[in-house]
């Protein structure tokens, strides 16, 4: 078992009362021996936009003047080889947190799961990236950890041999997982206020072929989504 695989997690209105009725949680795959690689090619980017290489790239700093720049990282996105995308998206208000003895807390734990699960092999190590969102962050790695390895009894712990918790400004992977888990959400919440973001939903319906409402077949490799629904809904 010689290779590692990264993934880089971020996560859109993931909070039980917050303004959105859709979360959206989004993985970014990558070989962690591309990592660096890919790392330096999205800051030639930058330079070739006149971003500074500070500037996090974040669905909501999507604007005009900076249009075209997110264009081409979208467009590197696709024809990158070594980089996927898996996407969960999850309409909250239908949620019924009682009926099933859960918290929105356990149930945001259970979205997580059926995100990654897909993304593991047995035969090869995983790293998984979090965004660091508050002081709770070091639970929250523990905690998923526990949940991979309890649900897939025959599961290996040492293949799962790091969770970590990382600042997005400091992790590209991280902040393009924002990028394509922001339009998903965008799209799903039926938004279409930013000419901007509307010409980039634009690009990845053309890119991906789907309209990004729906689950895509679970061996759509480059740009997978699930679409979850509770058991009330089905």
């Amino acid at each position: 078992m010689n290779s590692i695989q990264n993934i880089y997690c971020d996560e859109s209105c993931h909070l039980e009362h917050d303004a959105s009725n859709v979360m959206v949680i989004g993985a970014i795959t990558c070989p962690k021996n591309h990592a660096k690689r890919i790392a330096d090619e999205i800051k030639k980017l930058k330079e070739k936009h006149n971003i500074p290489q500070k500037f996090e790239i974040k669905w909501n700093k999507v604007s005009s003047g900076k249009k075209d720049f997110y264009l081409d990282i979208i467009r590197f996105f696709f024809d990158e080889k070594t980089l996927a995308f898996r996407g969960l998206v999850a309409h909250k208000s239908n949620l019924n947190h009682p009926k099933y003895n859960q918290t929105h807390n356990e149930w945001y734990f259970k979205m997580l799961y059926y995100l990654l699960n897909p993304l593991f092999s047995p035969t090869e190590e995983t790293h998984i990236y979090l965004d660091k969102k508050d002081t709770q962050s070091a639970q929250k790695a523990k905690k998923l950890h526990d949940i991979i390895c309890c649900a897939n009894h025959d599961f290996d712990k040492k293949l799962i041999s790091r969770i970590q918790n990382v600042e997005s400004h400091h992790v590209i992977q991280i902040q393009l997982a924002d990028l394509l888990s922001g339009a998903l959400a965008y799209t799903n919440r039926s938004l279409n206020s930013s000419p901007s973001k509307n010409e980039i939903i634009a690009f990845l319906r053309e890119k991906t072929g789907y309209q990004l409402l729906r689950s895509t077949l679970m061996n759509e490799r480059k740009f997978n989504i699930c679409v979850w629904k509770g058991r009330d809904e089905r």
